[in-house]
């Protein structure tokens, strides 16, 4: 006969985590992936405390006792977004309480707080193979993105590597502000890097990034861009992002990030956030070369991997992407629409 105590419904409450709550969620982690992942974690939690506005983290206690945990981070403008969203990045519940309902109590605190921040759209990315993964999305009421995740191995590329070709003086053309400086098909290899001036980005480029992004969008991100810039300077190990420049001036961008464990990863892989080329400097290899300097960078940190997520119609970008090796990954967008 079960006693009254032991029949009792366990209580289960959704909180804010707290630097205190990292061996617990480390320890949850380590059960589903076979791996410790404690530096991944302790970064993000130090990076939502330092700025909480960018970042949702949640734990899930079950009688006091912390069971899962849920990491997600604000999109201002990633992929060339202009809408906010938030990102599910992490997400863990411990394997002997699954069922339990404690991911869906993470996912419905997730929801509230969207709806808080007047956020509309819930983002998440998962691959073909994690199947608890997409179970709970399915039950979650998300659905496929109107977007493709494109990856590449950098041992495959080309860009960046010794195999890449020979440069030859660049052919002028006018540009289209939709272009992303792709170039013809039969000179992609108009301009590399070693005749082009690309460094790391700088806080004074903040403006050109700005004035640049708004050409190509027709909108106004300064506050991403004022994030992502702030971010790449204040966590060089994090960010991985470069300027072109031409006649001392900002020609182009690329905005990137080390990701150290989102998604479920064990290995780190570069995401570009953000790509733009001025337009009126289109069709220079200025795109080339940027990729070409991030791929030669990865490859000196020991990043096998960049990927990135093309929005639906946007054909320049997928393009520029394809031509530089990028091919859809076995990870799919998902997206949850918040009424």
């Amino acid at each position: 006969m079960k006693t009254a105590r032991s029949a009792a419904k366990p209580e289960v409450r959704t909180r804010r985590l707290e630097p205190a709550d990292l061996v617990s969620v480390v320890a949850i982690d380590r059960a589903h992936a076979g791996h410790t992942r404690g530096a991944y974690f302790l970064r993000r939690l130090e990076a939502a405390q330092r700025d909480p506005a960018l970042h949702v983290q949640f734990a899930a206690l079950e009688n006091g006792t912390l069971r899962g945990f849920l990491l997600a981070r604000v999109m201002e403008g990633e992929f060339g977004r202009a809408e906010p969203a938030l990102r599910l990045e992490s997400l863990g519940v411990a394997p002997a309480l699954q069922g339990r309902g404690l991911g869906a109590q993470l996912g419905k605190a997730l929801e509230d707080e969207a709806r808080r921040r007047g956020v509309k759209e819930l983002r998440t990315a998962a691959s073909w193979r994690q199947h608890a993964m997409l179970r709970f999305l399915d039950r979650g009421g998300w659905s496929l993105g109107h977007a493709q995740v494109v990856d590449c191995s950098l041992g495959d590329a080309v860009l960046g590597s010794p195999r890449e070709a020979p440069v030859v003086p660049p052919r002028f053309s006018p540009g289209d502000a939709n272009d992303y400086s792709v170039p013809p098909a039969d000179d992609f290899g108009a301009l590399a890097r070693d005749v082009t001036e690309v460094g790391v980005l700088k806080e004074g480029d903040l403006e050109g990034i700005v004035r640049i992004d708004q050409r190509l969008t027709g909108h106004d991100r300064s506050t991403f861009l004022r994030h992502a810039l702030s971010e790449a300077l204040v966590d060089s190990a994090v960010r991985v992002s470069l300027a072109a420049r031409a006649d001392g001036n900002l020609a182009g961008f690329l905005m990137a990030r080390v990701d150290l464990g989102d998604f479920g990863r064990a290995e780190p892989v570069a995401v570009i956030d953000t790509v733009g080329v001025d337009p009126l400097r289109a069709r220079q290899g200025f795109g080339r070369a940027l990729l070409s300097q991030l791929f030669a960078n990865l490859g000196a940190l020991g990043v096998e991997r960049v990927e990135t997520l093309v929005m639906s119609g946007d054909f320049g970008l997928a393009r520029f992407f394809h031509l530089a090796g990028l091919r859809p990954a076995e990870r799919f967008a998902f997206v949850k629409r918040l009424g």
